[in-house]
């Protein structure tokens, strides 16, 4: 049985669609092997969300070439499809798959014959239609599924590659959703994320995101449903009034800003106002009990002066936000932020980025402290030096000491003491 080891770059749905080929491989006899294993297939599923991201892909590739030269080697996805010819450079890679086709990677791979030059499957415009997705995502060393539901995004922020990576926005196909999900229950997974480019946008025929909710929530032996990132335009309140109202959809909502000031926004085309967000944070606070919050900010955006980071510091300070990535501006050829100017000093956007890493830091010690001396569930997921760790609905990270095997179990843990960014408990 021929082994396969996947390498995974980026984003949760990149995590989502490499379990997916995973199963795929397995599907067709691969046995597949943990990272840094040697083996005869070597598949990487790239991001190309900064040039820093297209660097470590480069890097990851020739690393992978290096211990295992004899590896057929496949690159998938994001990077491959912005920057086919220039992996084509990498002297032994053997494959090229773009994201139209990547999921069909079995099809490709002609008994792993290594190759003089790359083949590169590849095409520019990638489709508009509904898509089905022909496995379930094979994830051996999670609790939680990701179960893609979207792809691509037709909002277009002016700094952001990703709309020409995954073309535009499209949905799976409603009782496809649903067939993996039964299987993935079926499975043993007790908590399934949703997941995609831009999944508030989610359309197929009569159905929407509201409905992908309302069906998997009847769904028995579903303990956690889990929203991945979702722009703040797309969270409407009756989202929020169900998910409040549901046992099982976690109280967690990810909801990027970028930033506080409306100028920088509309610069950023971004859908929404800082008022719009201030509004949509709030009343999710009002509404479902103990929920915890993560945004993502960007310092150092063409033309962010003083006074409009002032103003992003200023908001994500007086929201009820939890937590928060901060994320520098690098310019990315293709995107119209590119052109724009002024640009901000890199000393300035590294300063501007302690800052807000800071207050980051304190908002979700500030949050994980009001948990303290409490009981929640905890669905575990690894244990590290006789310590488990897993995840509270409102996605606090929790550890507690304990001999027995706690993988995949949802238990009841009281909240005791923090330490450094996460809780210690004890099992009840």
């Amino acid at each position: 049985m021929p082994k396969a080891v996947l390498y995974t770059l980026g984003c949760r749905l990149n995590q989502a669609e490499t379990a997916l080929i995973a199963n795929n491989l397995k599907n067709v006899g691969f046995e597949i092997a943990g990272e840094g294993q040697s083996a005869d297939l070597t598949v990487i599923n790239t991001c190309t969300v900064t040039e820093q991201a297209d660097s470590k892909c480069r890097q990851v590739v020739r690393q992978s070439i290096r211990k295992n030269p004899h590896t057929f080697v496949a690159v998938v996805g994001c990077y491959a499809q912005m920057a086919a010819n220039q992996i084509a450079q990498i002297e032994g890679v053997d494959l090229i798959v773009g994201n139209e086709h990547k999921m069909r990677l079995a099809d490709f791979l002609d008994h792993l014959q290594k190759r003089d030059k790359p083949t590169i499957i590849h095409t520019p415009k990638i489709s508009r239609e509904a898509f089905t997705v022909d496995s379930i995502g094979l994830s051996d060393t999670h609790t939680r599924a990701n179960l893609k539901i979207q792809d691509g995004c037709s909002f277009i922020c002016s700094f952001c590659i990703i709309a020409k990576a995954r073309g535009p926005a499209r949905s799976r196909v409603f009782e496809d959703i649903l067939s993996e999900a039964r299987t993935l229950v079926a499975q043993g997974y007790k908590e399934i994320v949703l997941t995609g480019v831009n999944i508030g946008t989610y359309q197929y025929q009569d159905y929407r995101f509201l409905d992908v909710l309302q069906a998997l929530d009847k769904f028995d032996g579903l303990e956690r449903m889990r929203i991945s990132s979702i722009e703040p335009t797309t969270v409407t309140r009756e989202i929020i009034d169900f998910m409040a109202a549901s046992a099982k959809i976690c109280a967690h909502l990810h909801i990027p800003l970028q930033s506080g000031d409306d100028g920088l926004l509309q610069s950023m085309r971004r859908k929404h106002t800082a008022d719009d967000y201030r509004q949509i944070i709030e009343y999710a606070a009002r509404t479902i009990k103990d929920i915890g919050i993560g945004t993502d900010i960007m310092v150092g955006y063409p033309g962010e002066g003083q006074d409009q980071f002032v103003r992003t510091k200023t908001l994500v300070a007086d929201l009820p936000v939890a937590y928060f990535h901060v994320f520098s501006y690098s310019d990315r050829k293709g995107t119209s932020a590119y052109q724009m100017k002024p640009k901000v000093d890199a000393r300035i956007k590294k300063e501007r980025s302690r800052i807000m890493t800071e207050m980051g830091k304190r908002k979700k010690t500030a949050f994980y402290n009001q948990f303290l001396g409490q009981t929640m569930a905890v669905l575990f997921e690894e244990k590290h030096n006789g310590y488990w760790e897993g995840f509270t609905s409102n996605y606090m990270r929790v550890s507690v000491p304990s001999a027995m095997d706690l993988n995949n179990q949802l238990r009841e843990v009281h909240l005791q003491s923090l330490e450094g960014q996460k809780i210690i408990g004890a099992l009840l």
